[in-house]
């Protein structure tokens, strides 16, 4: 029915809702690549539905997360490479939950921008799709909000949710004792922290996104936009294969702050630094900021990403079945009862 007028729109105001329809068809096929058992709706509703017993459970705890890129969007934004935060969004949040002892069920994003670049919109959630197909996660739904006057023009910002599942009695960590060995999982880069400090640092060293990477071939922009590493699948059949006690996702807080977090009262932990080596990309961040060996370990991963806490008599056999995944599992150090974390060797 009509009245004959042919006033303002919501599109005169900034919002494009056809944009955003086109979007919703753009990702459908992405999402439908994450579908996986338990999955009962997913995109087009006004919620997602997901059976837990179809799912394999009988008698489930449900872990949730929640997580987003950082400032790292800004690298993404101003080189135009958008394909690979999405991967970076997924494995914020599933890498937090298997440290629970949870596997990741489902995720749900948000994308909210000035005004909606189909293109750039699809790209990025088609990098989500990508991270659940790789942590065995669904993505069965999300949110995309085009807000003109809240962002500058090509700017946007990422929300990433996702909820996991274990059976009761099965959360981590448990029984971390004196003498658990830890274990280091190889980190594929920066990942998604620290990046503002990152940013400063090579605003220092004068360098563009586009220049030559002074650590490996490529460009500066696409080496500091490696994706976060997915250690979902490694982990959980670590887990399953017994012997872990407790993992630690190395994230803000470097290793100085994460490992405590799954220590219990009165123990810490020796890291014997000289067990790997640091990555070309710490190497040069320490050197152009003149950044110091605690400084360096308590902002960035340097080159250890996720870490395990392992009874030792089953340090071989967690170490093996890391490997049947592609992890090479170094073996950093060890629970101690002192209180303290504390280090042996040189970073630097």
């Amino acid at each position: 029915m009509s009245d004959g007028k042919n006033g303002i729109t919501y599109a005169d105001a900034g919002v494009d809702i056809d944009a955003g329809n086109s979007l919703v068809e753009r990702i459908k096929p992405a999402a439908k690549r994450t579908n996986r058992s338990g999955v009962m709706a997913g995109l087009g509703g006004f919620g997602a539905l997901f059976d837990l017993k179809d799912a394999g459970y009988s008698d489930p705890i449900l872990v949730a997360a929640t997580d987003g890129v950082g400032t790292k969007l800004r690298i993404a934004i101003d080189t135009g490479y958008m394909d690979t935060v999405g991967i970076d969004l997924v494995a914020m949040c599933v890498n937090d939950l298997v440290c629970q002892g949870a596997e990741p069920l489902f995720f749900l994003d948000y994308f909210a921008t000035g005004k909606l670049d189909t293109e750039s919109a699809a790209r990025v959630i088609e990098g989500i799709a990508q991270g659940c197909v790789d942590s065995g996660c669904a993505l069965i739904g999300g949110e995309t909000a085009e807000m003109p006057g809240m962002y500058e023009a090509g700017d946007f910002d990422l929300a990433g949710f996702s909820v996991g599942a274990m059976e009761r009695g099965t959360d981590l960590p448990v029984n971390v004792s004196e003498g658990d060995v830890l274990l280091g999982l190889a980190s594929n880069g920066v990942h998604s922290n620290g990046y503002s400090l990152v940013r400063k640092l090579v605003e220092i060293s004068g360098l563009g996104w586009d220049d030559d990477c002074p650590w490996e071939e490529g460009t500066l922009g696409a080496s500091l936009l490696k994706p976060t590493k997915l250690y979902v699948k490694a982990a959980l059949s670590a887990v399953r294969n017994g012997g872990v006690h407790g993992l630690a996702h190395i994230t803000g807080g470097g290793l100085t702050e994460n490992l405590p977090r799954v220590l219990p009262e009165g123990l810490g932990a020796q890291i014997y630094l000289d067990t790997w080596t640091l990555p070309g990309v710490f190497q040069w961040l320490a050197e152009t900021g003149g950044m110091s060996e605690a400084e360096m370990l308590k902002t960035f991963n340097c080159g250890i990403g996720m870490i395990l806490v392992v009874a030792a008599d089953q340090v071989a056999s967690v170490q093996e079945t890391l490997a049947e995944s592609g992890e090479i599992a170094v073996v950093l150090g060890n629970v101690t009862a002192d209180g303290n974390m504390s280090y042996k060797g040189k970073l630097l």
